[in-house]
């Protein structure tokens, strides 16, 4: 069972996959079986993800990182707080993403 996201909390990518920029796109290749989708298939994100994904550095709470985002966007803090939300719950799911120690 995935674990409830926390905005105060601060996210990193896992050391169970490995992510790459091929040809502009962000690729996430699951190390393990169970990482990443059921059929442990390459996991892409699109430019906002990515966006979400940099800012997964081991310094930043999400919350932070829905603030800058909303200087990069236009919409709404809380807006962007959802999206923000949204994507690193299905990455925590998928064990893309932990919360950093």
């Amino acid at each position: 069972m995935a674990s409830t996201i926390n905005m105060e909390s601060i996210y990193v990518p896992s050391d169970k996959i490995v992510a790459r920029d091929i040809d502009g796109e962000l690729v996430i290749v699951p190390l393990a079986s169970g990482v990443g989708d059921s059929d442990d298939e390459l996991f892409t994100l699109n430019e906002t993800g990515r966006d979400i994904w940099d800012r997964l550095d081991g310094t930043k709470n999400l919350n932070q990182v829905a603030q800058e985002l909303s200087s990069d966007y236009d919409h709404s803090v809380d807006e962007i707080k959802i999206d923000v939300k949204n994507l690193v719950q299905e990455l925590l799911t998928r064990q893309i993403v932990k919360t950093a120690n």
